[in-house]
């Protein structure tokens, strides 16, 4: 027992990251909307309508996008969503969005909002 010790106390020390949708509300309302909405029924203000967005093909909805999103081919994830808001020039090369959230818990809770968001 004492041999698997050390190794259980490794497994156990990144518990995963709890997500928050409220925080992701307040979150999305004080970096995100601004430029972008998750009422359906709303038009697209300077970037894309994010309702829906979880589970939806980057670049298919009714938004001037760049070409690089209409070719990145990516199916919005949470983890997708979780690289893309750490840095989108990494995810899409000459893509419009410069806005990162560097704090992985801020994107973790923006990405629990955005799943049940316009549902």
């Amino acid at each position: 027992m004492k041999r698997l010790f050390p190794f259980c106390m490794l497994a156990m020390a990144a518990p995963a990251t709890a997500q928050d949708g409220s925080a992701g509300a307040t979150l999305f309302r004080q970096r995100c909307q601004t430029c972008h909405t998750v009422n359906p029924a709303q038009k697209a203000l300077l970037g894309p309508n994010l309702a829906g967005v979880v589970g939806r093909k980057a670049g298919t909805t009714d938004f001037r996008y760049s070409d690089a999103m209409k070719k990145v081919g990516v199916t919005w994830d949470a983890a997708t969503l979780d690289k893309y808001l750490s840095g989108p020039p990494k995810v899409v090369p000459g893509g419009k969005m410069t806005v990162s959230v560097p704090d992985p818990k801020q994107r973790a809770d923006i990405i629990a909002f955005l799943k049940q968001a316009g549902k």
